[in-house]
């Protein structure tokens, strides 16, 4: 008789008496496949990637070295995303950066705005989520990115600080141009009011970058982005009698001269930081709002071309705006202005 077809073992339930509960095989590993003449090569096999708390620290690392290699974004940005997403770390403690919601995205920036965080600054926070956690999606760690779902902060459109014409002419007649160091701060002054760059453009300039004769420097921003920003004559005439003078005394170092227009006394740089000292202390001896720095020159240099009718345009190449809504707050500070031109124009001014 012919035997009959077995079908498939029945599966023992465990724990029934007699039964042998069946090995478990783990889950099976991804793999690259390589076909060659016929034949099956494994190439490679990549375990899981790791999902435990320990590896928000690698999902950083990681984020870090890719803004940093692969979109080639400036120092200063590197750094901001490296305080954000250290904040963001702290604030998960031990909870997986892969398995958050946009609800726990939601809370994390409501306490944020009660700590007191200003409003820019939480908008920073969650642009800094936006582009990690798109990249936790680019490599495949993330289904979808969460952060995606952030509503983009409404902009905040106050005023930043600027100063009368009188006021920056206080400060920049306050360093003293027979010493050395009066000599580098009246260039440093004259430089951030005359071109409106920010304070790490300016700590960045070159000796190359400053072109006296042609009275322009260039200026690299924000991704190394270059523009070109003209030097009136008065800013020409304080870098020039720097260079000219008591730069060469800091600049006499064993290792080579070095090539920043602007420089410590020990010949190094000037860093961010020490420019804003330099511009609070100067801000002190003049008598202008002790709470200005480096930003409110920049400031004060949009808002009087602006005032004086310079195109907006204009300033938003010489500013290094990406857009022109960020310019546009510049259009509102002088109302004085506007109302002369009402009058002057308007059938019923």
């Amino acid at each position: 008789m012919p035997r009959r077809a077995e079908g498939p073992p029945k599966s023992v339930p465990p724990g029934r008496p007699g039964s042998k509960a069946l090995p478990q095989s783990p889950a099976p590993l991804p793999v690259i496949v390589k076909r060659q003449r016929g034949r099956r090569v494994i190439l490679d096999v990549s375990p899981a990637v790791e999902t435990g708390p320990a590896s928000n620290a690698l999902f950083v690392e990681r984020f870090l070295t890719y803004v940093r290699h692969e979109r080639a974004l400036a120092d200063n940005t590197l750094q901001a995303y490296a305080r954000d997403l250290r904040d963001f770390s702290a604030w998960l403690g031990g909870r997986n950066a892969a398995a958050i919601s946009i609800r726990d995205l939601g809370d994390y920036l409501g306490h944020l705005s009660k700590k007191g965080l200003a409003r820019a600054s939480v908008a920073r926070q969650a642009a800094t989520l936006r582009v990690f956690f798109a990249f936790l999606q680019l490599e495949g760690t993330v289904q979808e990115s969460p952060a995606a779902l952030l509503a983009a902060s409404r902009r905040d459109d106050t005023m930043p600080g600027a100063m009368s014409p009188e006021q920056v002419d206080r400060l920049l007649a306050s360093p003293d141009g027979r010493s050395p160091t009066g000599q580098r701060d009246k260039a440093l002054l004259e430089l951030l009011y005359a071109t409106g760059c920010r304070a790490s453009e300016v700590s960045s300039l070159k000796i190359t970058d400053i072109h006296l004769t042609e009275c322009f420097c260039t200026c690299h921003g924000k991704g190394n982005k270059e523009r070109v920003v003209p030097l009136g004559a008065r800013a020409v005439h304080a870098v020039r009698t720097w260079i000219n003078g008591h730069r060469g005394t800091y600049a006499a170092k064993p290792e080579g001269i070095p090539p920043w227009a602007l420089l410590s006394s020990r010949g190094n740089r000037l860093s961010r930081m020490r420019i804003w000292e330099i511009v609070t202390d100067h801000a002190r001896k003049a008598g202008v709002p002790p709470d200005i720095g480096p930003h409110t020159l920049r400031h004060s240099f949009a808002t009087h071309l602006v005032a004086g009718g310079v195109d907006l345009r204009h300033v938003q190449e010489m500013l290094g705006h990406a857009s022109i809504a960020t310019t546009q707050r510049y259009t509102h500070v002088d109302a004085g202005r506007l109302k002369g031109i009402h009058g002057r124009f308007h059938p019923r001014g």
